[in-house]
């Protein structure tokens, strides 16, 4: 099968979208599929407001068409809401192509966390945009069940997985600094509430591995902490296993994969009980929640090391993909009603 997937979120950023992409292009690969992915690479960009690590590829409708015009895909899936997202989507509706999408991020709250736009007001443009598709995936039951009652329509779950060969327990990194080490991995920014974890009065020593427009405040503000930007693949496994708890302060993710990452490495997560972490972490099993962050990451201490490693065995980025190629539109299928019209879902 022919499968084409448009997304603005692309190496060399470093997310659970991109990452998700990747790895979902390699298993569709491997099952003998054709993967066409149209991305910000090679393409004229401008930074993205407020987030210049984000590249937006402008004015690419031409272009996308004139792809998946030469390409003919059987499928068309859109992952993000961004530029090429939308030319795809225009590209669909005007041919009266079914087509999928994708609800990776709280994005009406990370654009509250940057600009007054109220909340509603983006739900109501995501309402409009996913409107138009046949089915939106999201990671999460919990994320099903908050578009659901945001009058989404056609929500189903597309699951994530776990490398669990190169997220191990077996090669840890020699901290210096005294423990306990609790360590956080991801973008440093506004949205992924970092400064919470930051705050707080814990024994041993902090870590924060990414980077991000707010990196430089907090490491002035906090000179207690570690920050150690950027580590990839081995080297962070190896960050990751050495630590003692994976802190996620975060209250936005709809999923959070690198709590799984973290659990493959034998690390147990504190988190806040929401969204995203209700979905992947087993309270009082493979970490803890509590509305006291602080008090989650001392009874995390106590978590069951092997215990994280075995629940991350059960999740596969093989099972991920079969849960996607299951939900997707095939061209030839009857088209969603909203298709004969704008796409609009109000």
């Amino acid at each position: 099968m022919k499968i084409a997937i448009a997304t603005d979120a692309w190496a060399p950023q470093v997310n659970g979208v991109v990452t998700t992409l990747l790895h979902t292009r390699a298993e569709l690969t491997a099952l003998g599929h054709e993967v066409l992915m149209i991305t910000p690479a090679g393409r004229r960009t401008i930074p993205c407001p407020t987030y210049p690590e984000i590249r937006l590829a402008l004015f690419q409708g031409r272009k996308v068409a004139k792809q998946l015009d030469s390409f003919s895909p059987d499928c068309i899936h859109i992952a993000t809401e961004g530029p090429l997202g939308s030319s795809a989507r225009s590209y669909c509706i005007k041919r009266q192509i079914p087509f999928t999408t994708s609800y990776h991020t709280q994005f009406p709250e990370y654009v509250r966390a940057r600009t007054p736009v109220p909340i509603r007001i983006s739900f109501a443009f995501l309402r409009w945009y996913h409107g138009a598709a046949v089915r939106t995936l999201v990671p999460t039951g919990s994320m099903k069940k908050m578009l659901d009652a945001r009058r989404f329509n056609h929500v189903e779950i597309w699951s994530r997985g776990v490398d669990t060969g190169l997220f191990n327990p077996h090669v840890k990194a020699g901290f210096e600094w005294p423990g306990p080490v609790w360590i956080n991995v991801g973008r440093v920014s506004v949205e992924k509430n970092v400064e919470e974890f930051l705050r707080l009065n814990l024994p041993g020593s902090k870590v924060v591995i990414g980077d991000g427009p707010d990196r430089a405040r907090l490491e002035r503000q906090y000179p207690d902490c570690h920050f150690l930007g950027y580590k990839f693949g081995a080297e962070l496994s190896a960050h990751l296993a050495g630590a003692d708890v994976f802190v996620f302060p975060s209250r936005t993710d709809t999923f959070g994969l690198v709590m799984l990452e973290a659990m493959a490495c034998g690390v147990p997560v504190a988190a806040l009980p929401v969204t995203g972490p209700v979905d992947v972490v087993q309270n009082g099993v493979t970490g803890v929640l509590d509305d006291d962050l602080g008090r989650a990451c001392m009874a995390a201490l106590q978590i069951d090391r092997s215990a994280c490693r075995r629940f991350a065995e059960s999740r596969s980025w093989r099972h991920s993909t079969g849960q996607f190629l299951s939900h997707l539109a095939h061209r030839f299928e009857e088209s969603s009603p909203v298709l004969t019209s704008t796409g609009a879902n109000s």
